[in-house]
């Protein structure tokens, strides 16, 4: 290193290193070493100093489990239990797949060695839908006090979406479909079916809910093997334009009131307050703007998912429907707006290839899986008003 020519040393006290900081060249110099210096040694701390973090943090492990064999066994059963809580509440997660109500029908119907009369793949497609939410993957879930059926969100909200079209329809088959006319007497089967699956969706024991649904599953049953027995006239299935209409008109206010709340994910004035204050009013004033509405984040799996469980119960019922009431609906030319619910009930049951539910707004960057659902709900509702207007003309 070259020194400049004009540096001279100057004296100092004895053992006194204030002659090394006298030039600023120097000061410099020696600043960056002792920096370097300073990085070197942080730097070769810092393994021994991660070692001794996860050192003590074993240590924290060990005295919590009580140490010892008996510890360390209890706390390795409790990894794996979680590890496999994990693994089975992805799989508890997925969804059933839809099926064909036809050939569902012909194979219950050669089984039974019956024939497929009206109301047999109403009735048969009823049975499937509910012994489908007691059996499929991971069984009912919604009653479920343990992980992983006690962490999973989605899938508790999906068997609720088809429990309410489940005790719809079973309603309509106690009140309408299985009745002449208002003064006949109710099915001594559909009797017990509809209350059993209006029990408590979250009772795990005493009595379970799984239980109590099977019951009203068993009544349907002993109901379809009346009906299919000639032999048997007791049991009846009316499908007339009245029966139908009646359930229709159920369904509209279900499917308006699912439209409504998936539309809420993005936020939506509330204008029924503000209409029915507006009074006489100068009507060229200014309209109140309303409230925001708007479903809590939180909320928004919930409500998609309810709608895809009903959705899913819905597609199966309305294809048995075709099946079943056919005479009336070509009758009335409904058949197209049958077919065409259907087509709309299919489209909400598309894959999911997203692992959460995503909630852009309405023309963002993301998708929202809300609206996406609130439009197919909301034109297969438009088809059923459709269809009601149609089976009510004479």
């Amino acid at each position: 290193m070259c020194l400049p020519q004009e540096w001279k040393p100057r004296r100092y006290p004895r053992y006194s290193v204030n002659w090394v900081l006298a030039e600023p060249w120097v000061t410099i110099w020696a600043g960056r070493l002792l920096l370097i210096i300073q990085r070197q040694g942080i730097k070769s701390h810092m393994p021994g100093k991660i070692r001794q973090y996860f050192r003590d943090k074993k240590d924290d492990v060990q005295d919590y489990s009580g140490g010892g064999v008996i510890g360390k066994l209890v706390l390795a059963l409790i990894v794996v239990y979680l590890l496999v809580a994990l693994v089975l509440g992805m799989i508890w997660s997925s969804e059933p797949d839809t099926f064909s109500v036809r050939e569902h029908t012909r194979s219950v119907a050669n089984t039974m060695e019956r024939e497929p009369i009206t109301g047999f793949a109403t009735t048969v497609t009823m049975i499937r839908i509910a012994e489908t939410l007691l059996d499929k993957p991971g069984g009912y879930i919604s009653n479920d006090i343990f992980p992983p059926g006690l962490w999973l969100d989605n899938m508790p909200n999906w068997e609720y979406g088809v429990l309410v079209q489940l005790r719809d329809l079973s309603r309509a088959m106690r009140k309408d479909v299985s009745r002449s006319q208002s003064q006949s007497a109710e099915d001594k089967d559909l009797i017990i079916a509809e209350p059993q699956f209006h029990f408590d969706s979250e009772s795990w024991a005493i009595p379970s809910t799984e239980a109590e649904y099977r019951r009203g599953i068993t009544a349907l049953k002993r109901y379809l093997d009346r009906l299919s027995d000639p032999q048997q006239a007791d049991a009846q299935f009316f499908a007339r334009a009245d029966n139908l209409g009646n359930w229709l008109a159920d369904l509209e206010t279900r499917l308006g009131s699912l439209s409504r709340t998936l539309g809420e994910s993005v936020g939506k004035a509330s204008v029924a307050d503000t209409v029915e204050s507006a009074g006489d009013q100068d009507p060229l004033a200014e309209s109140a703007a309303g409230e925001d509405v708007k479903t809590a984040w939180t909320k928004i799996d919930d409500v998609f998912y309810e709608a895809r469980g009903s959705s899913w119960a819905l597609l199966h019922i309305f294809r048995a429907i075709e099946v079943d009431f056919r005479k009336v609906l070509q009758d009335k030319n409904a058949m197209a707006s049958v077919r065409q619910v259907i087509i709309e009930l299919e489209g909400a049951q598309g894959d999911m290839w997203s692992p959460v539910i995503l909630n852009g707004s309405g023309f963002g960057v993301l998708a929202n899986h809300s609206l996406t659902m609130a439009a197919y709900l909301s034109r297969a509702n438009s088809a059923i008003s459709d269809m009601r207007d149609l089976l009510s003309r004479g």
